[in-house]
């Protein structure tokens, strides 16, 4: 298995989301566009990016300086466990309520809020879980 978050990592990430109709068809209807960096909290960037286009990956690599719209972090034993056993909304909640995931870019509440985005976001770690 590539190392998590590496190029390889990332695409093979993007391959396995555009295969789930639960990322692409929601997040497609509302037109969601994206930069999503993927990484580890005391890293000054992140490790991998993902950049989705009307719901749809269409690239994942290393991340290499793009202006990101989601920058998600966590330690690698947190994205490990929640890669073996996807967590669901209050999983993520008290996550990013102990500083368990941190946002350096994006705003976590406000996605929360809106079950177009929270739904699919939370079927991201089912997806990673294929990688």
């Amino acid at each position: 298995m590539a190392e998590l978050f590496s190029a390889e990592w990332m695409a093979s990430f993007a391959e396995h989301w555009n295969n789930e109709n639960d990322l692409v068809e929601p997040l497609g209807e509302i037109g969601f566009n994206s930069v999503i960096g993927y990484g580890f909290p005391d890293d000054d960037q992140p490790t991998g990016v993902l950049v989705v286009e009307n719901g749809k990956a269409v690239s994942g690599g290393a991340y290499n300086g793009e202006e990101l719209n989601w920058d998600i972090r966590a330690s690698a034993d947190q994205w490990n466990k929640w890669i073996a056993k996807p967590p669901g909304m209050m999983g993520l909640g008290a996550a990013f309520t102990t500083g368990k995931m941190k946002f350096k870019v994006g705003d976590y509440g406000a996605m929360l809020k809106d079950p177009r985005m929270a739904k699919p976001f939370i079927k991201s770690f089912s997806v990673m879980g294929k990688v």
